[in-house]
């Protein structure tokens, strides 16, 4: 059975002049419009489409991919407001996402940007969109482990860094104290669990925990000294910021691994630079 809101893979059932109708098991027959594929499929044929309904409210197939599908959270920009109806969202597809007025927040206007879970409305079996994000979210205390990678949603500032929703499903924190520079919401990251904690909360960073990015970030900053002729300006007063723009760390991170190839010979440190040894150059 066809998902609505999901990609399917969908088996040609027949062509028209309207496009190709689709099997979609309970919900019958789904039309692909001919504008999306290029002519010469044939029945039996697989392809894989994106199902939701048009402005008529009748399923419809797509090969277009939206920006989130159902169950997902994204960052979309207001593409017009309806006091009577709520506000629309571009979400990759020609028909605009609604926002009803009941799921929607305050103060939003065209060109705004909202950080919204896509779902399937159990009532009238559309997809929208709701900015209570918090209401989507997933309470169950999760079991990952530490220094784990994740995909982030940044959704805003806190007191105490960014909150981030993490694989679609928990809220998550990331200290500010450990980041090189300030994030945007709406902005997507790998980031690394930390710990978590027993009532279920996440710490997050931007780097592998602990001792397990030290290899990888030694291979990093070997990498960028050679490209660079051996040696860079940078030291233990450089700036954070810096830091994560030429090699992709923070400033922790970076710290421990030149100390640790400073113990293993391949580079020196000086007040000034860094520079390979001539043991370390290819």
């Amino acid at each position: 059975m066809a998902l609505i809101g999901q990609r399917n893979r969908l088996t040609i059932l027949f062509e028209n002049d309207s496009g190709y109708y689709l099997d979609g098991g309970e919900h019958g027959e789904i039309l692909l419009p001919g504008r999306y594929i290029q002519r010469g499929s044939r029945p039996g044929e697989i392809l894989d489409v994106f199902v939701h309904r048009d402005s008529e409210d009748r399923l419809v197939a797509t090969t277009e991919r939206p920006f989130a599908m159902v169950g997902e959270f994204a960052s979309l920009r207001v593409v017009s407001v309806n006091p009577r109806v709520g506000i629309f969202l571009d979400w990759g597809l020609s028909k605009d996402l609604l926002l009803p007025i009941r799921e929607q927040k305050d103060g939003l206007l065209p060109g705004y940007w909202v950080i919204v879970c896509v779902l399937l409305d159990t009532k009238t079996d559309r997809i929208i969109a709701s900015a209570r994000i918090s209401r989507h979210l997933n309470l169950t205390p999760p079991t990952y482990a530490e220094g784990q990678a994740v995909k982030l949603l940044v959704t805003g500032p806190t007191p105490l860094g960014y909150n981030a929703i993490v694989d679609n499903a928990h809220n998550g924190l990331l200290y500010g104290s450990e980041l090189a520079a300030p994030l945007k919401m709406g902005q997507r990251l790998t980031g690394y669990i930390r710990a978590v904690r027993p009532d279920g909360k996440i710490d997050l960073g931007l780097d592998p925990a602990g001792h397990q990015r030290i290899p990888a970030n030694q291979e990093t900053v070997l990498k960028v000294l050679d490209n660079a002729g051996g040696r860079l300006p940078f030291h233990d007063g450089s700036s954070p910021e810096e830091i994560r723009e030429t090699f992709g760390m923070s400033k922790k991170a970076f710290k421990q691994a030149i100390g640790s190839l400073f113990k293993s010979r391949r580079i020196m440190i000086s007040p000034h630079e860094i520079r390979l040894v001539a043991a370390a150059k290819k």
